[in-house]
């Protein structure tokens, strides 16, 4: 594959820029170190090209930054700007294919309410533009004010899985590190927590052990609470490129477009997954589809769990589930006696108050039958944002710096020396996590809170009552790309960030692939890289001497690849950005040993085909628990179950981007909507395209009704994507990951 790569803009494209941005000046002059070249553009890190060649017509290729499939993108520059797309065909993700986000991934940029300027809340609570140097100071100041008052532990932060990584390791260094916050925690605490929490327990590391080209090598693939077809097409591209007529099973309480192409499809009651899963394990065990070898040489556990499971027979699970007792046994057979089965899940299983248990007990099978470390095989978690996988290793939020553990004093001592910073400067205990930050709130104990690529204001759940809790706060900064999202309509400081395309870095998809993220196009006014915010931060606060070689994202890519050299992470063997460039990304690990016995790394490898797991004892763990009860199960005042998720596959998240295109907005329906079951439509007298009522007891929601049989009885779903659904959801979590569960709650459905 043969890539030219544009690089940063040079000062002379600057230029234009108003005079009144003077933050390089303010920043030289507080540490006679910052230029405005320095500080505007991240340098030439090598790839290749010069002002010059920006004036021409090329061609370079760049990773998606939508979800975490982490697709190429093939950019056309004219005159150093993107003026167009296509999908790279050589690149080994998408394989020339692209879906609509990334189609319009930039046209989103051109938005009319992008963040151009800096604005700061007055005292008659109007947001009004000042200066970078009047915003830098007042972060300073009031967050300073409010540690000094009230402890360095009363200010925390809220980050994101849609930065690079580099961004993420300067954020945690420089809130961690630099301003002596205790608490922080990420966005992908909403969508990856229990993959994580369920990888470490069960793998000894959050290890994904996959690659994409296993969806082409399964003769059966499970998908349990995913829907591959809407939030992840190019992985369902991959699987429809299949050429082993696989089965198909899912596992889903409603008949998504997914589970309409499945061969079998176990349509549930909502939350019996796990005991499905259970006897699904049973079946495999009383039927001797185990791979006993496997199992004796590289798991640890086994005996519990069979005990465990066997009381979850089908004749007892499959009534409960609303499922036959067949159906059970054929999708465990089919498993059993396939050569290479998959199992893959995603928010379906991880937003739940059960997830981790679940996404385990799809490890157990993959392990008891050993499908695991062979193509076509695995328990395979599909990440949701474009660069949670980086957020897990490198944000300093639940792990130290490169999945290190902040209670180890040897870790802490190793990540100290690698960063050159005083050991005493990193915290021995973990954050609180996401919704202990939030109680933080409430209970007086969080008093300012800095949001960085991410909307909780829409996004988290029980939506009314954070949005309460925002305006608690003494201080709250928000650092966007938009100035128009529900959170940043909260903040009394907006500071203008870049976006994709305006900034460069690397994002890590869900098969772990390395893609790097280029910069070809001008951010908007004096928008800066969040990587330029942190420096100027960095200066502001009087820590500018610990970052003095944080000069540019690949500077940055420098001292992870050291931190994560002899780690399952390890990336000590990729000869910098120019690397994974010209390879169409690089999948970790790739150590120096590798480097070493290879020039150019592989472009699919999956982990475990040794059968050595990351536990000291190299096995893979067998965990089991008991099955809970819904929290809030239906009554007769809120008879029906709603479930959230996934709409189409032109929406994303919160839309913030995906609303600006004029495209997108097309694709799918502009107004809330619940999908209805005909016969509940019926006893309430709706009909398709009216107006409801959608009542939990959190709040209440008029919608139009979409009346379908894709949905069960007493059951009704409506897209996490509109403002309005997490009005209702309730506010608990799984106990392990901490992660919310979004999926269910009772609600009352009306008509207007």
């Amino acid at each position: 594959m043969s890539i030219v790569t544009p690089k940063s803009l040079t000062q002379a494209e600057d230029e234009g820029r108003p005079r009144t941005f003077e933050l390089p000046q303010l920043l030289q002059a507080r540490t006679g170190k910052m230029t405005r070249e320095l500080l505007l553009n991240p340098g030439d890190h090598g790839l290749g090209m010069t002002p010059e060649s920006l004036q021409a017509e090329t061609t370079t290729v760049a990773a998606c930054g939508y979800c975490a499939t982490g697709c190429g993108l093939r950019l056309h520059v004219r005159d150093g700007q993107a003026v167009g797309l296509t999908p790279e065909t050589e690149y080994p993700v998408n394989l020339g294919m692209a879906c609509p986000k990334g189609w319009e991934a930039l046209e989103v940029l051109a938005a009319d309410d992008r963040a151009t300027y800096p604005l700061l809340r007055d005292a008659d609570g109007e947001m009004k533009r000042v200066d970078w140097d009047t915003a830098l100071t007042t972060f300073t100041e009031r967050f300073k004010s409010i540690q000094s008052q009230h402890g360095n532990d009363s200010v925390a932060f809220l980050s994101t899985g849609q930065i690079p990584c580099e961004e993420m390791a300067f954020l945690g260094a420089l809130a961690k590190f630099g301003m002596g916050m205790l608490h922080g925690d990420g966005n992908t605490r909403q969508c990856m927590a229990t993959a994580v929490t369920a990888y470490k327990e069960s793998f000894g590391f959050d290890s994904p052990p996959y690659t994409y080209d296993d969806f082409q090598q399964s003769d059966c693939m499970v998908f349990v609470g995913a829907n591959p077809c809407i939030g992840h097409p190019i992985m369902w591209e991959r699987v429809l490129r299949n050429p082993n007529s696989p089965e198909i099973i899912v596992l889903d309480p409603r008949r998504t477009e997914t589970a309409m192409a499945a061969t079998q499809h176990l349509q549930l009651r909502p939350k019996h997954d796990l005991a499905i899963l259970y006897a699904i394990t049973q079946h495999l065990i009383a039927s001797d589809l185990i791979d006993h070898e496997y199992v004796a040489a590289h798991t640890t556990g086994f005996e519990t769990l069979a005990e465990h499971v066997a009381s979850f027979t089908p004749d007892v699970v499959g009534p409960a589930a609303g499922i036959t007792a067949d159906a059970i046994r054929r999708a465990a057979e089919s498993i059993g006696q396939a050569d290479a089965a998959s199992l893959w899940w995603t928010m379906g299983v991880n937003q739940s108050y059960q997830g981790t248990r679940t996404a385990q007990a799809m490890i157990n099978i993959a392990l008891i039958t050993g499908n695991i470390g062979r193509p076509g095989t695995g328990a395979n978690s599909i990440t949701g944002q474009c660069n949670a996988m980086g957020s897990r290793l490198w944000s300093n939020t639940t792990n130290l710096f490169g999945h290190h553990k902040f209670e180890s004093a040897e870790d802490r001592e190793r990540v100290a020396r690698i960063l050159d910073i005083d050991v005493d400067r990193i915290p021995d205990q973990g954050s609180w996590s996401y919704d202990r930050i939030v109680e933080g709130i409430r209970r007086d104990e969080i008093k300012g809170l800095w949001v960085i690529a991410t909307n909780p204001a829409h996004s988290w759940i029980h939506q009314g009552d954070f949005k309460e809790l925002l305006d608690k706060l003494d201080f709250l900064v928000v650092q966007d790309m938009y100035a128009s999202t529900e959170t940043a309509q909260h903040a009394d400081l907006l500071l203008p960030a870049a976006g994709w395309g305006e900034k460069e870095g690397t994002f890590i998809n869900s098969e772990r692939r390395y893609g790097l993220l280029k910069k070809v196009r001008k951010a908007p006014g004096e928008a800066l890289a969040d990587f330029q915010i942190f420096r100027g931060i960095a200066a502001y606060w009087g820590v500018e001497s610990m970052f003095a070689d944080w000069t540019h994202p690949e500077a940055v890519f420098e001292k992870m690849q050291a931190a994560s050299e002899g780690r399952p992470c390890d990336i000590s063997g990729i000869q910098g950005y120019r690397q994974i460039d010209q390879s169409g990304g690089i999948q970790w690990p790739w150590t120096r040993q590798d480097a070493a016995s290879n020039d150019v790394p592989p472009q699919q490898r999956r982990l475990f085909a040794d059968g050595t797991f990351y536990h000291s004892d190299g096995n893979a763990r067998l965990i089991v628990d008991a099955v809970a009860a819904m929290p809030e199960p239906p009554d007769s005042e809120y008879p029906i179950l709603l479930m959230s998720g996934r709409g189409t596959v032109s929406q994303w998240h919160t839309q913030t981007r995906t609303s600006k295109s004029k495209v997108l907005r097309k694709l799918y329906p502009q107004r809330p909507y619940v999908e209805i079951h005909p016969t509940d439509a019926s006893l309430i007298g709706v009909r398709n395209g009216d107006t409801v009522s959608v009542r939990s007891r959190r709040g209440e929601i008029f919608v139009t009704a979409m009346v379908t049989p894709t949905v069960q009885r007493n059951q009704a779903f409506i897209p996490m994507h509109y403002d309005v659904t997490n009005q209702l959801t309730l506010s608990h979590f799984d106990p392990h990951s901490r992660q919310p569960s979004y999926k269910d709650c009772a609600v009352a459905i009306t008509k207007v």
